[in-house]
C-alpha cells in the first residue's frame, strides 16, 4: 500500500481517538459525577480542562511540528494522549481527573496541528486532497456516531473508567504505524516558539472560561468575576499586540487578511460553540432529566450521528463540485435549523421530539467537517500547513471550550429565574437555592436536594425544578441555533473561491518540452 495511505490511516486514527474521547465522555459524566461526587462545575471541567488546554497549545505544537519533524512529534503527542488517558481511568478524585485531563489536551493539541499537516504533504490539492478530505470527515462522523454508542456500553458494563483505558491500546497500535510506514518532514522556514503568545493567549483563555463558569456562583457583578474578565481582555488585547510585532508570531495576523482564511476559521468556532458544545446538556436532559441509561442515551444519538457519517463521506466529492462557501454556508445553515427543532421541548416531550433536529443537524454538521477542513489548508501555502491546522483546531477547540462555558451560565441564570418564579413563597426560591436545585436536577440529584425541601412544598419544588432545567435548556438551544444561523451568514460573506488553492488542469502540469537545441518558449512580457 502507498505510503499517502498509510499516513491517511495513522492520522485517521488518532482523530478518531481524539474525537471518540470527546463524545464518549460525554456519555460517562452522570456516571462519573455520582462516582466521583462531582458538582455541576467540576463536570463542565471535565471537558473544558481537555479543551483548553488543547486550544492553548495547538499552535505552539503545529510550530514545533514544523521544525521538529512531523512524524516525530506525533508520536509523541500518541504518546502523552495515550499516558494521560491511562491517568484518568485511574482517577480517585474529580481534581486527580481534571489535571490528567488537562495533560490528555497536550496530546491533543500535538496531533490535531500535526494530523492534517501530515495528510496536506502526501496528498496534492484538489480532487486528490479533497477525496482525503472525505475519508477524514467519514472518519469524524463515525468518531461521533460510535462514541456515544461506545460510551454508553462501557460505561453500563465495565464502567465509566474504560472511556479511558480504550485509548491506550488504540494509541500503542497508531505509534506503531507512526515509525513504521510514515515520512518525515519539516518546515525549512518553520518559526521560532512564540512563548510570551503562548502564555498571555492560554492565561486570557483560562480566565474568560473560569469567569464564565464562576459567574453564577460568585455573582456576575462581583470583584472577583469582573477582575477575571477584565483580565481575561486585557491579556487578549496584550496577545493581539505581541503578534503584531513579533518577527515569528504563533498566530500571524496579515492571514486574517484574506477573508476566506477569516471565514472558515468563524465557520469552526461557530460549529463548535453550537452543536458539539451543546452535547452535554443535551447529555444531561438524555440521562439525567429524562433518565435513560447511558447505553440508551448512546442509541438516541444514532439518529444524528449515522446521517452525519454518510454525509460527511459524501463530503469530499461535493468539493470538487459546488464553492467552498455554499456547503459550509449551507451546513452551518441546517446545523443551525438542527438545533432550533430540538428547542421547545415540553416537560410531557420524550426524546423523540429532539428527532427531526438531530436529523437536520447531523445533515449540517456531517457536510461541514471535510469542507473545514480541506479550505483550512487550502487558503495558505502547503508550507504553513501545520500553522492552518492549529489556528483552525484553535477556533474549533476555544469554541467548545467557551460554549460550555457561556452556555451553561445562561443555562444556569434562566433556569434559577424560573424555578424563583414557580416556587415562590418557599424556600427553595430564595437565596442560591434556585440554581443549586439546576445544579442538582443536572447531575441527576434532584430527588435528594427535594428531601431536604419541608415536605409540603417539595411537589412544588420538585416540579420548579424540572421546568427551570427546561427552560435553561430550551434557551441555549435557541441562542445555539442562532448563533449557528449567524455563523452561516459569515461563511458565504467571507469565503470566496479565489483565496483557495485548488488543482490546475492537467495540461498546465505537464512538462513542456522543447526540439533538441531549442530553449523552451518564454511567456511574453506583460
Amino acid at each position: 500500500m502507498q505510503r499517502k495511505w498509510w499516513t491517511l490511516i495513522a492520522v485517521s486514527v488518532a482523530t478518531f481517538m481524539l474525537l471518540l474521547d470527546i463524545t464518549v465522555v460525554n456519555t460517562a459524566l452522570p456516571a462519573i459525577e455520582e462516582d466521583l461526587n462531582a458538582s455541576f462545575t467540576d463536570l463542565q471541567w471535565v471537558i473544558d480542562a481537555y479543551t483548553l488546554s488543547l486550544a492553548a497549545l495547538v499552535l505552539t505544537a503545529g510550530s514545533l511540528a514544523d521544525r521538529l519533524g512531523r512524524r516525530r512529534v506525533f508520536a509523541v503527542g500518541l504518546l502523552i494522549f495515550s499516558g494521560a488517558s491511562l491517568a484518568a481511568g485511574l482517577a480517585p478524585d474529580a481534581t486527580f481527573l481534571n489535571i490528567a485531563r488537562a495533560v490528555q489536551g497536550i496530546g491533543g493539541a500535538i496531533l490535531f496541528a500535526v494530523s492534517l499537516a501530515l495528510v496536506a504533504q502526501e496528498f496534492a490539492p484538489g480532487r486528490e486532497r479533497g477525496t482525503a478530505m472525505g475519508i477524514y470527515g467519514a472518519t469524524i462522523g463515525v468518531s461521533v456516531a460510535v462514541g456515544p454508542l461506545v460510551g454508553g456500553a462501557l460505561v453500563d458494563s465495565l464502567g465509566w473508567q474504560w472511556v479511558f483505558f480504550i485509548n491506550v491500546p488504540v494509541g500503542i497500535a497508531a505509534i506503531a504505524v507512526t515509525y513504521a510506514k510514515l515520512r518525515e518532514s519539516r518546515d525549512p522556514n518553520a518559526t521560532r516558539v512564540d512563548w510570551a503568545g503562548l502564555a498571555t493567549f492560554s492565561s486570557a483563555l483560562f480566565l474568560l472560561v473560569l469567569g464564565l463558569l464562576r459567574g453564577n456562583d460568585e455573582g456576575w457583578g462581583s470583584t472577583l468575576i469582573v477582575a477575571l474578565l477584565g483580565a481575561s481582555a486585557a491579556l487578549m488585547v496584550a496577545f493581539l499586540g505581541i503578534e503584531s510585532r513579533v518577527q515569528q508570531p504563533m498566530l500571524p495576523l496579515r492571514l486574517f487578511r484574506k477573508p476566506a482564511f477569516t471565514g472558515v476559521q468563524l465557520a469552526a468556532l461557530g460549529v463548535s460553540a453550537s452543536m458539539f458544545a451543546l452535547f452535554l446538556y443535551i447529555t444531561f436532559y438524555l440521562q439525567n432529566h429524562l433518565g435513560h441509561s447511558p447505553l440508551e442515551a448512546g442509541l438516541i444519538y444514532l439518529p444524528f450521528t449515522v446521517i452525519n457519517f454518510f454525509v460527511a463521506a459524501a463530503g469530499g466529492a461535493l468539493l470538487a463540485r459546488l464553492p467552498a462557501r455554499v456547503i459550509m454556508s449551507v451546513g452551518l445553515g441546517l446545523t443551525g435549523v438542527g438545533l432550533l427543532l430540538m428547542g421547545g421541548i415540553d416537560p410531557a416531550d420524550e426524546w423523540t421530539a429532539m428527532l427531526g433536529g438531530f436529523l437536520v443537524a447531523g445533515a449540517g454538521t456531517g457536510l461541514l467537517n471535510p469542507v473545514i477542513a480541506d479550505v483550512a489548508l487550502s487558503v495558505v501555502p502547503k508550507e504553513q500547513s501545520g500553522m492552518a491546522a492549529g489556528i483552525n483546531d484553535t477556533f474549533r477547540q476555544v469554541g467548545i471550550a467557551v460554549g460550555i462555558a457561556a452556555w451553561g451560565a445562561i443555562f444556569l441564570s434562566r433556569g434559577a429565574s424560573k424555578v424563583e418564579e414557580l416556587a415562590a413563597g418557599t424556600p427553595a426560591a430564595t437565596g442560591e437555592r434556585p440554581r443549586q436545585l439546576i445544579e442538582a436536577a443536572s447531575s441527576g440529584n434532584l430527588d435528594t436536594a427535594v428531601a431536604a425541601v419541608p415536605p409540603g412544598a417539595r411537589g412544588t419544588v420538585a416540579n420548579a425544578a424540572s421546568e427551570g432545567f427546561l427552560a435553561g435548556f430550551n434557551e441555549i438551544l435557541l441562542l445555539g441555533g442562532i448563533f449557528s444561523l449567524a455563523a452561516a451568514l459569515v461563511a458565504l460573506w467571507l469565503v470566496r473561491e479565489r483565496d483557495i488553492e485548488r488543482e490546475q488542469p492537467i495540461e498546465l502540469l505537464a512538462p513542456q518540452v522543447a526540439p533538441e537545441g531549442e530553449p523552451l518558449p518564454q511567456p511574453a512580457a506583460a
